[in-house]
């Protein structure tokens, strides 16, 4: 890999490799990703999308390989690879007990930035996701939906130029769905922030997406345009094109066996 980043991308990786002692999570994967487009990571449970994620945003080490994000190696350069994106993790991480915007600006004064930039910008964000009118109320008031477009309206808070989603409509109604992708595919237009997704949702990456990477016991199978994939798997669908590249077993058994490893050699590890 090159030094600098290509200009065309956002994010570039090579050779990502994560192990967890006789366990590889993740197995020698590259790809790159294009400035201002929106990129799913589909693969079924305990293919390796979360733990891509962690390397990608600095919170897990690589076994082996290079990965740049806006220019910056998140294992030498963490704390300019992560001003460089904002994340939404699959689990909640707001302060309940707070309103939105005392939660927006604590994000704000963490990232220092100045006090009229993160009002104004707050502002914004949340005008922009139809939540400034309950701006005041504690986030223990919201549903299910609020909460998740508020996480997103703070992790773009300090214009990240990358917005990483992990799993980011998981338990939502099939309305509340629709209304946070209408706002996230507004954001991406609106903000030119580059959105990474995980979801084992076909229809949403199918709708949403510009790129998508299908990746299976920690191997990207196949990349490129939802329609790319249907030509080249003969499907009418991606989520047929999905079941033709990775197969149509369950796979419970197997993320459970995977979580169960982890979890073994992290506390072998300690």
């Amino acid at each position: 890999m090159a030094a600098t980043l290509n200009h065309e991308n956002v994010i570039e990786v090579e050779g990502l490799t994560k192990k967890y002692g006789d366990l590889t999570a993740v197995d020698n994967i590259s790809f790159t990703v294009r400035r201002g487009e929106i990129f799913a990571f589909l693969g079924p449970n305990g293919a390796g999308k979360t733990t891509t994620i962690s390397m990608l945003t600095t919170l897990s080490r690589p076994t082996e390989g290079k990965l740049l994000i806006n220019g910056h190696d998140p294992v030498q350069e963490q704390d300019a690879a992560r001003r460089s994106f904002g994340i939404v993790f699959q689990e909640p991480s707001l302060d309940e007990e707070l309103t939105a915007v005392e939660n927006m600006a604590i994000h704000g004064i963490l990232y220092s930035m100045p006090a009229g930039i993160r009002n104004e910008r707050i502002e914004m964000l949340l005008k922009l996701v139809e939540l400034w009118e309950r701006k005041d109320d504690q986030v223990k008031k919201y549903s299910g939906g609020m909460k998740r477009r508020l996480e997103i309206a703070r992790g773009l808070l300090h214009l990240p130029r990358i917005l990483f989603l992990d799993e980011p409509t998981l338990g939502l109604d099939p309305q509340t769905r629709n209304l946070l992708w209408q706002h996230i595919r507004d954001l991406n237009r609106s903000e030119g922030v580059t959105v990474f997704l995980t979801t084992h949702i076909m229809e949403e990456a199918e709708r949403v997406a510009d790129t998508v990477a299908v990746i299976d016991y920690g191997r990207i199978i196949d990349i490129g345009t939802p329609r790319e994939l249907e030509k080249r798997t003969g499907s009418g669908s991606l989520e047929e094109a999905f079941l033709a590249l990775t197969g149509k077993t369950i796979r419970e058994e197997k993320a459970e066996s995977f979580s169960q490893m982890v979890g073994s050699y992290m506390r072998r590890k300690r």
